[in-house]
């Protein structure tokens, strides 16, 4: 299995929009170094046959999807509603084109809900326009394109978001973005996985999100093979962590691409 990181970056991107002279606010991060330029977060899965599983439609989709050369998908999940996680939703209309029917979608049942009341022409075409996602609940959803897929919902602040497992080719890897506490039904879900992509927002605490310590504990809990940081504000320079971090764990940046 693969994964391509499509995005590493926090809700606003790095460098956020601003600075003195408008160019951004790079914050603690060098903007010379490249790694630092962080849009918002997204990761693609491959299987060694070449099935391909894109898990949130971020803000910035389409940048993403051209960058990594990607023009086909099996099928698309989605963590939760928040913008940066689901505003990038219309760059699916071109992966539809020259289907037979809609791209499979998924999401936990209120994400759903969400989801249809906010992009309702997505699922059920409009003035002509075909459908472009036929959007299901998780409830019954065991295996997608060749893929083994499990899930939980993970506590972020005052709400949740959905955490993956993808099995395939007798590897697994499991994306945890957005959370705020470890819960047992986590370090069930990510035991024993080759790549875990995690939430880690900064390094001091946060009320809706993992921050580096939380981040290395669910690692440690679950038993993963590797760590992969995502989710990385302005505070996190992409060397300086690199330095920080131990042995087995990965600082994530966009483009970034691991095997399992």
């Amino acid at each position: 299995m693969k994964l391509v990181m499509l995005g590493s970056g926090t809700s606003t991107g790095v460098p956020r929009i601003g600075g003195e002279d408008g160019t951004g606010d790079w914050g603690d991060c060098d903007p010379n170094e490249p790694r630092n330029r962080r849009t918002r977060v997204s990761i693609l899965v491959e299987s060694d046959e070449g099935r391909r599983l894109l898990v949130d439609t971020s803000s910035d989709c389409r940048a993403q999807l051209l960058a990594n050369r990607i023009n086909r998908i099996d099928a698309v999940f989605w963590t939760h509603d928040h913008a940066d996680h689901c505003h990038g939703i219309d760059d699916l209309r071109v992966l539809r084109y020259g289907r037979g029917g809609p791209i499979p979608a998924y999401a936990s049942t209120e994400t759903v809900r969400r989801l249809r009341q906010r992009f309702g022409y997505v699922f059920a075409g409009q003035d002509g326009y075909p459908t472009i996602c036929s959007l299901e609940t998780l409830d019954r959803l065991r295996i997608v394109a060749g893929f083994g897929v499990e899930w939980c919902q993970m506590q972020h602040g005052p709400g949740e978001t959905t955490g993956f497992r993808f099995d395939a080719d007798g590897k697994s890897i499991a994306y945890a973005t957005d959370f705020s506490e470890i819960s047992e039904e986590m370090v069930d879900l990510y035991s024993g996985v080759d790549i875990l992509v995690s939430d880690c927002l900064r390094r001091d605490p946060h009320p809706t999100h993992a921050h580096l310590d939380m981040a290395l504990e669910l690692a440690e809990r679950s038993g993963c093979g590797t760590l992969v940081l995502s989710h990385l504000d302005k505070s996190m320079d992409y060397q300086t962590l690199v330095d920080e971090v131990p042995e087995g764990v990965v600082v994530g940046y966009d483009g970034l691409e691991l095997r399992a």
